[in-house]
């Protein structure tokens, strides 16, 4: 024990925050044993469990970590993935998930597996996440943003082994959406065994630091805001991964970034600027994949605080804002102008929805109407690129530009990182800008974690908006087995958000990709960055004399 607490002392130190700045950093020979991967983001934690939007869970978690579920990026259907099998039984209420065999662990310098997966590492990861009395709840913090939006703490009565490869959830009620939800990056599957080792060494704060998984890749090093490197998990269970390692570039800003495409220093380049469209598309060397994306931007109105709180006013401050100037200086024809909190490609997006209407004539006299003037309000904005807007800053810059043609001034707050999961939980910000991504084509992962009661608790609920009609309209989808049911249910629940307007849909993206001309095998899935295990890289035929 005493060697393995050595050893894990040793690596986190060595997974600092060095200094980095250019490729020459990286091995000569990443472009022949690897490729990178340059994106936007910080990481302060590897589990996926722990966030609720960021690099962790759009890139990281599909390397590191499996599921139990996948959802088929072409077909939207369910499809295994840890569990090659499952039945659903008590009307919904019960699960049951039959594990594959012969599933191998990470072997990393930190942590060598003894056995493969089994029925243990299923319970320990979703214990954690739901039992508030389990001991490793409240390691590295008891959120679990996600799951605790959709009060899964409340949800589940029971998880347990009923032998060493099969795994059984109960429910209090039935939930339709239920299985969904764990084909989510955020329900990743980790190591007990590894957890034990932690447990007896006193480091239990390491497991989110030290990741282990039985993903396609495994960490090797990390340097905060610079890079982070991974190597292909020999045994994993779908095959080899055809690249030897994997490294994931967080150096450069969004012009930087590109730049670097240009030169080859990028081998791929996550969510490029629509205002780069042009460059990539006329440059020989480059290729570039779209494809439509469940994601949503949205301005959300901080409803605890006046005059906010009121409808009216937030429908009113809607008119001001020139939707049909964001896509054409934002987006570059990259998305569409969203009337819904669901994309349209949602089998529950209700087609009838109505985009708020460009008005400023209206909204100056409803605002005067209902006594507002002098209106200040703060605008909080990411600074980075984000897989539903490209140029958060540009567009908070227009819409401020846009309510002060209606008297309201508007005070442009940007914020780094994670911004969403700590200091808008303290509810002083009026306006946020910002939006949502997931990797189910479930509508309640929209609904639920966006705008319910539990997630104003949470940290997903940016609007701090909490209707009980509009939970009512929601439990009552989950309850049904029948689509047609949910369907409608939906369409009410969409109906109460245009009256009551919490947030304002702005606009649904296309996901965009670029990469060299020379790598294949990528995968772009609408709903969240996929494996890496099958690209590989084309080399050209050397022609003989």
């Amino acid at each position: 024990m005493r060697s393995f607490l050595v050893s894990l002392l040793a690596l986190l130190g060595s997974l600092s925050s060095t200094a980095y700045a250019t490729s020459q950093d990286s091995p000569p020979d990443i472009h022949q044993s690897g490729f990178v991967y340059c994106a936007n983001g910080q990481v302060n934690t590897f589990n996926p469990q722990k966030v609720s939007e960021g690099l962790t869970v759009d890139t990281l978690a599909a390397q590191l970590y499996d599921r139990l579920l996948d959802v088929d990026p072409y077909t939207y259907r369910l499809v295994p993935e840890l569990a090659q099998s499952w039945e659903v039984l008590d009307n919904g209420a019960t699960f049951r998930f039959h594990l594959r065999h012969d599933v191998a662990f990470q072997t990393t310098a930190w942590f060598t597996p003894t056995r493969n997966l089994n029925a243990d590492d299923v319970v320990f990861s979703f214990k954690r996440i739901f039992d508030k009395n389990d001991p490793w709840h409240s390691v590295n913090g008891d959120n679990y943003p996600y799951f605790d939006s959709l009060q899964f703490a409340d949800t589940i009565e029971s998880i347990r082994k009923l032998d060493n490869y099969t795994v059984e959830f109960r429910l209090k009620r039935p939930d339709a959406s239920f299985l969904w939800h764990l084909a989510t990056h955020y329900a990743s599957v980790m190591s007990a065994e590894y957890a034990h080792k932690l447990e007896n060494a006193g480091k239990q704060e390491l497991i989110d630091r030290l990741p282990v998984g039985t993903g396609p890749f495994k960490l090797t090093e990390y340097r905060a805001g610079q890079f982070i490197r991974l190597a292909r998990h020999e045994h994993y269970w779908r095959g080899e991964p055809k690249m030897p390692q994997v490294v994931i570039d967080m150096g450069s800003g969004g012009t930087g970034r590109m730049s670097r495409l240009l030169t080859g220093e990028c081998d791929v380049l996550a969510w490029p600027a629509a205002s780069q469209l042009t460059i990539l598309r006329d440059d020989p060397r480059l290729r570039l994949t779209l494809r439509p994306g469940m994601n949503i931007a949205f301005l959300a109105f901080n409803t605890n605080k006046p005059p906010l709180n009121n409808p009216a006013v937030r429908h009113a401050l809607s008119l001001s804002i020139n939707n049909q100037r964001l896509m054409q200086s934002i987006y570059y024809g990259t998305a569409e102008t969203a009337a819904s909190i669901l994309p349209r490609a949602s089998w529950a997006y209700d087609s009838s929805s109505k985009i708020t209407e460009y008005n400023p004539e209206k909204s100056r006299q409803q605002l005067e109407a209902l006594g507002i003037k002098n209106l200040t309000l703060q605008l909080w904005v990411p600074t980075t690129s984000q897989p539903w807007n490209p140029s958060p800053l540009k567009t908070a810059e227009l819409i401020q530009a846009d309510m002060a043609q209606v008297g309201v001034k508007v005070i442009i707050r940007a914020v780094e990182g994670r911004f969403q999961e700590a200091r808008l939980m303290d509810m002083s910000h009026d306006l946020t800008l910002t939006g949502w991504a997931t990797d189910s084509n479930d509508p309640d992962s929209f609904f639920r974690p966006l705008l319910s009661c539990a997630a104003s608790r949470s940290q997903t609920n940016f609007s701090h908006w909490c209707n009980r009609d509009f939970d009512a309209v929601l439990q009552q989808a989950l309850d049904s087995s029948q689509l047609s049911s949910r369907i409608e249910a939906y369409r009410q629940a969409q109906q109460i958000l245009a009256q009551e307007l919490p947030v304002l849909p702005l606009a649904s993206s296309l996901r965009l990709q670029a990469y060299r001309y020379d790598m294949k095998g990528l995968v772009l899935s609408p709903f969240g960055s996929a494996s890496f295990a099958g690209v590989w890289r084309e080399t050209p035929e050397v022609k003989k004399p």
